[in-house]
């Protein structure tokens, strides 16, 4: 049995070896079987020192105390507490346990030097706090003067206070000498300059600091933060929602790591500080007197906050929350009709985005009673308009049916199955009013998205919409009848043989969207409805290449995308994924058609414009548009209509557009190159996967070092090495372990990153797969992965095959890899000799193998072989005499003197 003796000896050895973790372990195990005072207090000490290497200033310190308790006399225990101390901000207290130690050791030269240099750095921060605290009240001083009328001056004095509440010394300084009282003065000024600084200086003082942020939270109030928020002032709205971000991030993250050991005597709960600033963020969405653009601000606060960051979390209480306090609320943006009574102001975004975070609200449900609960608060809401308002009701029920069916189209769906719904909107798209109109139409638009409402409407709807289309006198009205109709004509998708309408309709339609797309004369907002309608017609490959065909409605579908109108990226994105044919299409079993002729079952038939070559081209023709700079432009806009979905066909047209070698280096010029790690790290798993295999192809064929500069290299790996997961396809494993080792053979930087993501073990497991390509791409990764010395190590484990597979596989038939095998055991044997030692142990066919190497007609792999056997004979006498006694010396002397391989 281990005594606690053995285990502090254990623990001191492993302090001195450098291994501090194992050394608490150690410390910690010989307490708990330790009763003696005086031992436990030594204990006590040691573990103090282990938790100051650790950077646990918290434990050190109390650990120290404990010490100290037993012995007020252990200077040990007094230094490394005054260290603690000092790490922890305590200077006066560190000063104080560094005096006790000078006077116990008056001639103890590092207690003198450590108590001289805590002097100076508490008088430099003394020095500093005095300074500071004349400087905030000269700044609170000049902004509420009423008499100060140099506006540069002020200006001034706000930016200092800006950047003064960035640094922890000025934003406590700030927060400790009333300063929130009077940044509150400046927002109740009015004035945008004075909102604006007194916001940003609060950002300052709340980032990561939890219980500053409770603090600040409790004396200015949530209602005046939300009304703040709902100001017309488009910069103070926006700082406003940018300020409540960051008090939201840190009541949710609690702490930064650098002031924990202030606070972690305060246990706070944040989370009725986050219901309430959420429950005040929902009412303002309500409130008549809030701006458009705060209303938007809030929408897109909650998206950011209130839905889960990943389906792992557990805990989806506050989306609950949300949907029973808010749904109404968020409907009442999304129902709002522009000019009727009643409504309220919103901007041309905000039904996208009432539409987006009801989408993630209804996505971050866990179960079907939850999902019940959401479908029933909408119908609700929705016959609570429809039954008994008249014709303004039925107008905002229809709007509500045409934003949940942007969002979460299932609970779209169950309200267009409400008695009467479906009707109305019928009816009211011959309504003579524009506005009665519009909303009609777009429902009618939305509506046909699902193929069996789309029959439904064919029978019903299209001969309105036609009637709308020809006799309407206004474009707005026209250009949504068109989509209408487009929606319904592609309702077959890419089924060459299902046709909606007559040969030459959709051509026509297609016309008139292109006319309308290039007319600037029209607005953006009436001209995206044309991308809408391409996204649809566009399944026929006869509208694909008349559209590649037109420049110009090419690139002003591109500078669309690239405006501020964030509703139009999705059907950019599909019109180019329909273009570059990137979507699912599995090729039909033979069989199965031949069985489906017979049971006279419909068979899809591809368009002969589908084909590869045509394809080829269209993607050339998009390229030369320039539809790289526009997609790079919607991967960076902070757009919330920039979903996950929207990421995947992005992601896929990008994979299109990088399919042949000879373009990759266009799109990476372009700024394809950047625009993709972004993608492969957020989004769908499909997007996600569609972007690194992007990123594979460009990394196989480009110079990486190129292709990603400066740090974008390091950001490259997580993706490839993503591809090497077992639910990936072959070829996506393939071209993962391509483009890693092009990537493995830059810098041993590069390699550890490569080791961190724990590649190495995947990569070990496909130098096992059946595929031959596939093998030999991972033996090639391994070969030069193995110029770390972490894997040079692998190769020496006991119970390990590696090394005996490398010789083995250097003596297969396949030349490529013999090449990269023996060119691996090349590598090992020069950077590692202690495996020169073990070669000859792991298989008896040792021999054989390096001199067949070594007879190939293969100069390259002659030369490998020649080096495998000058590193065995340089590194063991007895491996030298096992060679020598071989024909191995014969078969030197002949290749020795031949000169044509010098």
């Amino acid at each position: 049995q281990v005594t606690s003796g053995q285990l502090r000896e254990q623990g001191n050895a492993l302090f001195q070896a450098g291994d501090h973790a194992a050394a608490l372990a150690a410390y910690t195990q010989a307490l708990s079987l330790c009763d003696a005072e005086p031992e436990r207090a030594v204990l006590h000490r040691n573990r103090a020192a282990c938790y100051l290497k650790l950077e646990d200033y918290t434990k050190a310190e109390a650990d120290a105390s404990k010490a100290i308790g037993a012995n007020g006399r252990d200077v040990k225990a007094l230094f490394r507490r005054s260290q603690a101390l000092q790490k922890l901000g305590r200077l006066d207290q560190a000063v104080s346990d560094l005096q006790r130690c000078v006077s116990l050791e008056p001639k103890n030269k590092a207690f003198q030097e450590a108590l001289r240099a805590l002097g100076s750095s508490m008088h430099e921060k003394m020095k500093t706090m005095s300074c500071t605290d004349s400087k905030v009240e000269q700044m609170f001083q000049i902004l509420l003067d009423p008499q100060e009328k140099d506006a540069d001056k002020k200006q001034k004095a706000a930016q200092n206070l800006i950047v003064l509440a960035r640094e922890e010394a000025g934003a406590e300084k700030i927060f400790q000498s009333d300063g929130v009282q009077l940044l509150m003065q400046l927002l109740d000024t009015a004035q945008p300059d004075l909102m604006l600084a007194a916001l940003r200086t609060l950002v300052g003082l709340c980032s990561g600091h939890r219980s500053r942020t409770a603090a600040i939270l409790a004396k200015i109030g949530a209602p005046c933060l939300a009304a703040v928020l709902g100001v017309e002032h488009e910069q103070v709205s926006l700082a406003a929602c940018n300020l409540l971000h960051v008090m939201f991030e840190s009541l949710k993250e609690g702490l930064q790591k650098d002031f924990r050991g202030k606070e972690d005597a305060v246990v706070l709960d944040s989370s009725k500080d986050l219901r309430l600033l959420i429950k005040h963020l929902l009412e303002m969405l309500a409130l008549e007197g809030a701006s458009a653009h705060g209303r938007d601000n809030a929408l897109n606060l909650l998206i950011k906050v209130v839905p889960r960051k990943s389906p792992k979390e557990a805990d989806n209480s506050l989306s609950l929350w949300v949907i029973d306090q808010g749904l109404k609320k968020i409907l009442e943006v999304g129902s709002s009709v522009c000019g009727t009574p009643g409504s309220l102001p919103v901007t041309k975004n905000s039904r996208m985005n009432a539409s987006v975070l009801l989408s993630k609200l209804y996505d971050d449900l866990k179960c079907d009673a939850e999902r019940e609960n959401f479908h029933h608060l909408c119908e609700d809401y929705v016959r609570s308009w429809f039954e008994g308002h008249e014709l303004a009701g039925k107008l905002r029920a229809i709007q509500t049916a045409s934003c949940l069916l942007q969002g979460p189209a299932e609970a779209g769906n169950r309200v267009l199955e409400l008695g009467g719904i479906m009707e109305s909107v019928l009816s009211l798209c011959a309504s003579v009013s524009e506005s009665h109109q519009l909303v009609a139409v777009e429902a009618l638009i939305h509506a046909a998205d699902k193929a069996k409402r789309a029959s439904f409407i064919t029978t019903n709807g299209v001969n309105l919409l036609k009637e709308i289309y020809k006799h309407s006198e206004r474009d707005s009205i026209r250009i949504r009848a068109l989509v209408g109709l487009c929606k319904l004509g592609s309702a077959g998708g890419t089924d060459f043989s299902m046709k909606q309408f007559a040969e030459g309709s959709t051509m026509k339609l297609a016309k008139q969207c292109r006319k309308w797309l290039c007319n600037e004369a029209i607005d953006a907002g009436t001209r995206r409805w044309a991308v809408e309608g391409l996204a649809y017609l566009t399944f026929d490959a006869d509208v694909k290449e008349e559209f590649v065909e037109d420049k110009a409605a090419m690139q002003a579908m591109f500078q669309l995308a690239k405006s501020e109108d964030s509703s139009v990226l999705y059907a950019v994105a599909s019109t180019l994924v329909n273009c570059t044919n990137s979507y699912d299409h599995e090729e039909p079993d033979p069989q199965m058609v031949e069985l489906a002729k017979y049971a006279k079952q419909h068979i899809p038939e591809q368009h002969p414009k589908d084909k590869p070559d045509f394809v080829k081209r269209r993607v050339r023709k998009l390229l030369a548009a320039g539809v790289v700079s526009a997609l790079s432009c919607m991967v960076k806009s902070e757009n919330l209509a920039l979903t996950n979905s929207c990421r995947e066909l992005i992601s896929r047209v990008f994979l299109a557009l990088v399919a042949e070698a000879e373009d990759r280096g266009g799109v990476v010029a372009q700024g394809g190159g950047k625009a993709l790690i972004p993608l492969s790290l957020e989004g769908t798993e499909v997007g996600q996967t569609k972007a690194a295999q992007a990123l594979a192809k460009i990394t196989i064929t480009s110079n990486p070092e190129m292709a990603f500069p400066g740090e974008r290299i390091y950001e490259v790996v997580r993706p490839l090495v993503s591809l090497l997961h077992l639910q990936r396809t072959g070829l996506e494993n393939f071209e993962g372990l391509m483009a890693l080792t092009n990537l493995a053979g830059i810098s041993e930087r590069l390699r550890q990153k490569i080791l961190k993501e724990k590649a190495v073990p995947m990569i070990e497991g496909y130098m096992f797969e059946e595929h031959e390509l596939i093998r030999l791409a991972a033996t090639e990764c391994m070969c030069n992965m193995a110029m770390s010395k972490e894997v040079q190590e692998l190769f020496l484990a006991e119970g390990s095959d590696r090394l005996k597979l490398m010789v083995l596989y250097s003596g297969e038939e396949d030349e490529r890899l013999r090449r990269a095998a023996s060119g691996t055991l090349a590598m090992l044997t020069s950077l590692h000799p202690p495996i020169c030692k073990r070669i000859p142990q792991v298989t008896v066919h040792w021999l054989e193998i390096l001199q067949a190497l070594l007879l190939s007609p293969s100069a390259e792999l002659q030369q490998r072989g020649a080096v495998v056997v000058m590193n065995m004979v340089a590194a063991d006498r007895e491996v030298a005499e096992q060679l020598m006694a071989s024909e191995m010396l014969e078969i030197l002397l002949v290749l020795a003197k031949d000169q044509d391989k010098p």
